[in-house]
């Protein structure tokens, strides 16, 4: 197994175990997954397989991510913050 190989084998488990999460802010989309893979191992592959870690080293490389993964990027951002706001409304 190529080292890429090893690293896109960590990363599809890394993110299939994120989406079991509860949380909208560490959740990845399937949406995500595919349009951020190829940005998340790019820029960020040495934070592979710290979940954590990947979506704050995309967020901080957002500049640098593809369009596509940007829009993505932006539209979970604002739904996790429509959704905070909701809760934080309903208490």
């Amino acid at each position: 197994m190529t080292r890429y190989q090893t690293i896109a084998t960590l990363f599809a488990i890394a993110t299939t175990a994120v989406a079991f999460q509860t949380s909208p802010g560490l959740a990845f989309s399937s949406e995500a997954q595919q349009m951020c893979s190829g940005d998340a191992m790019r820029l960020c592959s040495s934070e592979i397989p710290d979940i954590p870690r990947i979506r704050a080293c995309m967020v901080h490389k957002k500049a640098q991510v593809s369009p596509g993964c940007r829009a993505v990027m932006d539209r979970e951002h604002a739904a996790a913050t429509g959704s905070r706001k909701r809760e934080a409304a309903a208490q």
